[in-house]
């Protein structure tokens, strides 16, 4: 008997489902971004890297973005990038969030680049020479700032994530998007609790800047750059978590307690499972997020709420679960257990709450809240 025929024809116009799973140049990307940090970012000595470096490590920046070429990653092959996609650089994304890298790769190769790229013709010199990791750029607006949230008012701006060492400040007025010189500012460096990520207040004179795109198009670039870099924030926080995790069970398979290891406690076994189920779903969702933005898929800030929801959570637990479990040795600063907790108790408020990205998800999805 053959099967009955279906009584309506697929819609040759639906979404394609998400490609969750990771390409060979994927996972030949990975293997390369790993090997590289591996060799020069052991986390165990980022405690005395971040503190002596000042938050950036400028020799490990060139290693990544001109020899590995992953700062062009997402700019055509015309500008000198490698015309890839935002699931190439999720990759990296989610390598960095493993080594907890002190790299400006999501504010200038994600955020700023995609700005860029959809601000036309006039960034294109500027493109080029983010993609040869020449120069780095950075949006002039608190870290804390989400997708669709409107630009910082004309003034000081304060919480600008890796502005202290940007070469450029991308600006968006009222008449347009502006790139201007980074020394051209005033900027002061804040205390922040993600020492990876420094944070600097910056105050920008009135004028200063080259014009790069008219009012709409800027405002259009400007938010297309928050939304890729919450898309791609949550591979960070999917490779940090996946960090936190192996080096927990590593730790309790070795660690011993009445003569036996800690984690064949039934107690802890369940902890860890239950870390690895959430780790799975945030895979999904962050593979999901970084698929919709490379395919120009319209759910991508649907697909970026859910990510940034579940990934933010994830991450902190991870990182909590971490350093208790590590006992004594995870509260001392010498491991980096407290670094890992430290990004991501950071990126949960970057580029919008999980309460804002839960807004935004009740929003799009069309789901109410009770009265």
């Amino acid at each position: 008997m053959t099967d009955p025929k279906p009584t309506t024809a697929p819609d040759p116009s639906a979404d394609p489902d998400p490609d969750l799973l990771y390409s060979r140049d994927e996972e030949d990307l990975r293997s390369a971004v790993r090997s590289l940090l591996a060799d020069r970012a052991d986390p165990a000595a980022l405690p005395a890297r971040v503190e002596r470096a000042g938050g950036h490590d400028p020799e490990l920046w060139r290693a990544l973005a001109a020899s590995i070429g992953a700062a062009g990653l997402l700019v055509p092959e015309k500008l000198g990038g490698q015309g890839a996609s935002h699931r190439e650089a999720a990759v990296v994304c989610e390598e960095l969030g493993r080594a907890v890298a002190p790299l400006p790769y999501l504010t200038s190769s994600v955020i700023a680049t995609e700005t860029l790229l959809a601000a036309g013709p006039a960034a294109e010199g500027l493109l080029a020479e983010l993609a040869a990791g020449e120069r780095t750029a950075v949006l002039l607006t608190p870290l804390s700032t989400a997708p669709g949230d409107p630009a910082p008012p004309p003034g000081p701006v304060t919480a600008v994530a890796d502005a202290a060492l940007a070469d450029v400040l991308l600006a968006l007025r009222p008449d347009g998007l502006y790139a201007a010189e980074a020394a051209d500012a005033a900027r002061t460096p804040l205390t922040a609790l993600d020492l990876t990520r420094p944070l600097a207040a910056v105050d920008l004179p009135e004028g200063a800047g080259t014009k790069v795109a008219d009012a709409e198009t800027g405002r259009a670039a400007w938010q297309r750059g928050l939304l890729a870099g919450a898309a791609l924030l949550a591979s960070e926080q999917l490779g940090l978590a996946e960090w936190c995790l192996e080096q927990t069970v590593r730790h309790t398979a070795t660690r011993h307690q009445f003569n036996r290891p800690i984690g064949s406690f039934q107690a802890l076994k369940h902890r860890m499972a239950q870390l690895w189920l959430e780790i799975a779903g945030a895979r999904a969702a962050a593979r999901a997020a970084a698929d919709a933005l490379a395919t120009g898929s319209p759910d991508a800030p649907l697909l970026t709420a859910v990510a940034q929801v579940h990934c933010s959570r994830t991450a902190v637990h991870a990182a909590e679960e971490c350093v208790q479990l590590h006992g004594g040795l995870g509260m001392t600063w010498e491991h980096p257990a407290h670094l890992y907790l430290k990004r991501a108790k950071a990126d949960q408020t970057a580029l919008g709450s999980p309460g804002r990205h839960k807004d935004t998800l009740a929003r799009l999805a069309d789901l109410p809240a009770p009265r």
